[in-house]
């Protein structure tokens, strides 16, 4: 079964748009196992603070090379800030540079081991370079950790990953304990009902791209899957509605020229 799930692409292209929780690097966090002491010490996070403030700025801003080079000012300034290696580990990852992004995380987790945003961000890099089994393990650091504010979001990205692995059993286990997190996240609910359509669950399938299209999230991608759900159930008024906003809104989509062309299987 060949798959590309919506925004898969997307995730592994625009590193902290949605999977990288960790792109908020908790510059603020009070988790730091290197806990300081004098006050020599502290003037000297405060300071590699600032640097990794910007740099996570510039990322954001797309200035990827600024914020690189505020990244390792920060470093040269406080060597074990954890915070900043992650955000070094982002950062490669980001310009596909793997081995330089894998260092730079675990060095991280040197510092802070169960550390939930730095495990995320490095299980990621493992599932974009195929290591799924080692990425699941750190998945499950992330999610298994206490008190832990985007668990619905590493949810979401185990699912992908584990449908990239072709794992879609454990898949979809993953992404309903994400919707049940947060039922408005489009790319979950998208994922859901592509793999129920293509396990010929069509019924459960129908349930999560209906909702899904009349939410005001959809886009040509959506109402393509849900265009093929309705006509494997019959339900012709449902099809002409969305044909009508395909054509309505994405007059020149793929998915448009696929539905007038009737090739409901590709």
């Amino acid at each position: 079964m060949k798959r590309k799930n919506f925004l898969w692409a997307f995730l592994a292209s625009i590193i902290c748009m949605i999977a990288m929780v960790g792109c908020s690097v908790a510059t603020n966090s009070v988790s730091d196992t290197d806990i300081l002491s004098s006050s020599d010490d502290a003037e000297i996070r405060k300071r590699a603070r600032i640097r990794l403030e910007l740099a996570s700025n510039y990322f954001e801003s797309g200035q990827v090379q600024v914020a690189l080079d505020e990244t390792k000012q920060a470093l040269a300034t406080d060597p074990s800030y954890a915070d900043a290696y992650n955000m070094l580990g982002l950062i490669y990852m980001h310009l596909n540079e793997f081995n330089k992004a894998e260092e730079s995380f675990r060095r991280a987790l040197n510092i802070k081991s169960l550390d939930p945003n730095i495990a995320h961000n490095y299980a990621w890099l493992l599932c974009v370079q195929e290591k799924y089994s080692e990425a699941d393990r750190y998945f499950n650091i992330a999610i298994s950790s206490k008190g832990y504010s985007s668990l619905g979001k590493t949810l979401m990205a185990q699912g992908l990953c584990q449908l990239s692995a072709k794992d879609y059993k454990e898949a979809e286990k993953t992404l309903l304990k994400s919707y049940e997190i947060d039922s408005l996240n489009p790319i979950v609910s998208y994922n859901l009902a592509s793999l129920l359509f293509q396990r010929g669950d069509f019924k459960r399938s129908q349930f999560y791209i209906r909702r899904l299209n009349n939410s005001g999230m959809s886009n040509s991608e959506t109402l393509w899957l849900g265009l093929k759900v309705e006509r494997v159930l019959g339900d012709n008024i449902a099809m002409q509605q969305l044909a009508e906003q395909l054509r309505k809104r994405f007059p020149e989509s793929r998915e448009l020229t696929l539905y007038e062309s009737k090739k409901f299987n590709d």
